[in-house]
Parts: structure tokens; C-alpha cells; sequence
């Protein structure tokens, strides 16, 4: 009995589809000045003008007025100071109106308080986006400080109209002006680095801040100058980085009185100490918020 083997033909090996392999985005941890990736933050630049794009939207969605709370509110404040401050209490204004002394020194308030206060709530107010996607957290706090900004650019068309009324003309130091813009921004971002960073963890700095910034308007010279401080004392009063800020601010626009340069110099060293260590401190913790909210 002849076995007849059955062999087929050898096949060919199957071959496997080509690997397409998944991108994969590796985060690692920020590099560079204090761990903040400027890179990273440019990046991101979209995404940020996206979020101030939604911050202005909904600061005055179903609002009537709109925008022209920006202009009411320091308005009004200007209106009720003047009476209170001027034509009751007497207080002197460095010789120029008291309507422009007081508004001039509200702005960079306003900026101060209302970029302070919508920091303080960012990381907590984004909790639904800090659990799905990544983005540099520090653009949060830093949304409020531009979008005050835009606030304070038509504040200024306001200021600048109260000056022709008054005929008041600045002087060069108005040039001056963005400085201490900037050192108000400095001064609202740092607070608002620390205060957000601890808002995420103690929920009760949400709702203390309203209260520290209504007892910290009465340490800044809005209703009064500094130069009715007393001297010894100026020293601790410039610890508020307020106050150099507000007194720079009034000198560029109505520039009667010279500041003092020791609260200058004590102020904006304080904004930095400040600004630093803020942003230290929210680069140690930002890496725990999306676990903690």
C-alpha cells in the first residue's frame, strides 16, 4: 500500500499591517524661570483668549446695561465720595478737584480689587475643565487680570473726559501711566496666586475675600493722600503695594503733588516679594488641584 502525502505548497507567511502607532503627548514638568514654561504658556495663547473671551461674555450676560457698569461703577463711587469726603468731612484733595482726586485713584482700584477677587475663584471655577484636559493652570489666574483691562481702558476714556470738564491738562508724566498699570496687575496676580491656590484646599478664602478687599479699600489713599499720613508711620503704610500704585497713578494724571519715592521704592518691592513668592507657592500645589476639586 503506497501513502501518498498530501503536502500542499508552502505559503506564504502573512504579513502584519504596518503599526500605526497612537500619538502620544508626553507632559513633563515645567522648566525654566521659577518652573514657569513661558513656552508652554504661548502654546497656549488660543485657549487663553478663548477663556477671556468667555470671562467678559458672562461678567455681563442678561445684563441691560452691559458694559456700562464698567463706567457706572467708579462713577458712582466718585458721586458719593465727593459729597461724603469733600463737601461734608472737608478732606483737601492736593489742590486739584475732588471729583477727579478720588476717580483718578479709584481706577487702579477697581482694577486691583476686581482682578483680585476674580482670581481668588479661577481654579475653583474651572473645575470641570482642570479634570479633562491639561493647560498651563496659571493661565487662569491671569484671565481676570486681562479682562480687567479692557474695563480699564474705557474707565480711562471717562477720566480723561472728567479732565477736560474740569479743564485739568496732564503732564509728561502721564507717559508714566502703563508703569503703574502694570505694577497694579503685578500687585493683583501675586494676591490672587496665593489666594486661589489656598481657595482650592480652604473654601472660606472664597468667602472672606469680598470682605478683605472692602477693609483694604480704607488702607489706600482713594478718599485721601497719603501725605496726611503720618510720617513716622509711612514706613508700614507702604507695606500696601496699593498705595504706592494709587499715588503714582494720580501724580501721572493730575501730577500736583510729587509722590514719595520711599513708598514708591517700599511698594513695588513688596509687589515683587509678593509676585514671586505667589507664583512659587501655585507651582508647588497646581499639580494637586484636580485631585482636591
Amino acid at each position: 500500500m503506497t501513502t501518498v502525502s498530501s503536502s500542499q505548497p508552502n505559503a506564504m507567511p502573512e504579513t502584519e499591517p504596518p503599526f500605526d502607532p497612537v500619538p502620544v503627548t508626553v507632559i513633563e514638568p515645567p522648566r525654566g524661570w521659577i518652573g514657569i514654561n513661558v513656552g508652554e504658556l504661548w502654546r497656549y495663547r488660543d485657549l487663553f483668549a478663548l477663556l477671556v473671551q468667555r470671562d467678559l461674555v458672562a461678567r455681563y450676560r442678561q445684563s441691560i446695561i452691559g458694559i456700562g457698569w464698567a463706567v457706572l461703577r467708579p462713577l458712582i463711587s466718585m458721586i458719593i465720595f465727593t459729597f461724603i469726603f469733600s463737601k461734608v468731612a472737608g478732606i483737601p484733595s492736593d489742590g486739584s478737584p475732588y471729583a477727579l482726586f478720588t476717580f483718578s485713584a479709584l481706577l487702579p482700584w477697581l482694577y486691583f480689587s476686581g482682578t483680585l477677587q476674580t482670581s481668588t475663584s479661577s481654579i475653583v471655577g474651572s473645575a470641570h475643565l482642570l479634570r479633562k484636559v491639561y493647560f498651563p493652570r496659571l493661565i487662569l489666574p491671569l484671565v481676570g487680570a486681562v479682562t480687567g483691562l479692557v474695563e480699564l481702558l474705557i474707565q480711562f476714556v471717562v477720566l480723561i473726559g472728567l479732565m477736560f470738564w474740569y479743564q485739568f491738562a496732564p503732564g509728561w508724566q502721564i507717559v508714566l501711566a502703563p508703569l503703574f498699570i502694570l505694577m497694579a496687575a503685578a500687585s493683583a496676580v501675586s494676591a490672587g496666586l496665593w489666594l486661589t491656590a489656598l481657595n482650592v484646599k480652604y473654601r472660606d478664602i472664597g468667602q472672606a475675600v469680598p470682605f478683605l478687599v472692602q477693609a483694604w479699600m480704607w488702607l489706600c489713599p482713594i478718599v485721601y493722600s497719603s501725605s496726611q499720613v503720618p510720617e513716622e508711620v509711612r514706613p508700614i503704610y507702604a507695606l500696601n503695594p496699593m498705595v504706592g500704585v494709587i499715588e503714582g497713578f494720580r501724580w501721572c494724571f493730575l501730577g500736583t503733588t510729587t509722590p514719595d519715592w520711599n513708598i514708591m521704592a517700599i511698594s513695588f518691592a513688596v509687589v515683587l516679594i509678593m509676585l514671586l513668592s505667589g507664583l512659587l507657592y501655585f507651582r508647588k500645589v497646581e499639580d494637586g488641584f484636580a485631585d482636591i476639586i
